[in-house]
């Protein structure tokens, strides 16, 4: 790091704190447009796992989790069994909770459902953006993620209360939440910007 850099540390996300793994989170990933249903569906996962724990734990186990779940390959964790299940609750470099790694394997296969009838999980997501931009204090959850929660928990699907759709939102860049001041705010939103939505197939 430059002398320059120490003397005038980049603005971030108070949140985003001093480690290396989270810093290089908030700088590069939370809050760019992220398209691909695996992507997508992956990031669903995680933050189903976050719950009651603290979005570093995840980060440090992220590739273990990839590994477990076949990289959230959608067709290939709807596949799997109570064999697989029994395996995953043995693998102590991802959180072992049967719960939550159940709820996985039954939303990869009511995503199969989903993308059946929408033409893809993020067409069905990305018709959740809110119409126009938040410009209010912090909060937790939104209409638009209340809205996505009830309509994925009609589905079938597990682990998907509002909070944590909202914590979806803010990651894959439905919203831009990153601080006016912050340093990643302007390239979010100007990335924003630029994406192509994907279409549902209604």
């Amino acid at each position: 790091m430059q002398a320059a850099e120490l003397d005038n540390p980049p603005r971030r996300c108070s949140w985003a704190g001093n480690d290396v793994l989270y810093v290089a989170y908030h700088d590069h990933e939370w809050g760019r447009p992220l398209d691909g249903d695996s992507a997508l569906f992956e990031r669903i996962s995680l933050e189903g796992f976050q719950a009651g724990l603290s979005w570093l734990t995840i980060l440090r186990k992220r590739p273990a989790f990839r590994q477990a779940f076949a990289g959230f390959d959608i067709d290939a964790v709807a596949a799997f069994g109570e064999r697989d299940v029994e395996r995953l609750l043995g693998d102590a470099g991802i959180v072992r909770h049967r719960g939550k790694i159940e709820a996985v394997v039954n939303n990869a296969r009511r995503a199969i459902e989903l993308r059946a009838k929408e033409g893809s999980l993020a067409a069905f997501l990305w018709s959740y953006e809110p119409a126009v931009p938040y410009a209010g204090p912090p909060r937790a959850e939104s209409p638009e993620s209340r809205a996505l929660s009830r309509e994925l928990k009609r589905r079938g699907w597990r682990f998907v209360g509002p909070t944590t759709m909202y914590s979806l939102m803010q990651a894959v860049g439905m919203v831009n939440d990153h601080g006016p001041d912050c340093m990643c705010h302007a390239e979010v939103e100007a990335l924003r910007s630029g994406f192509a939505r994907p279409r549902t197939a209604r």
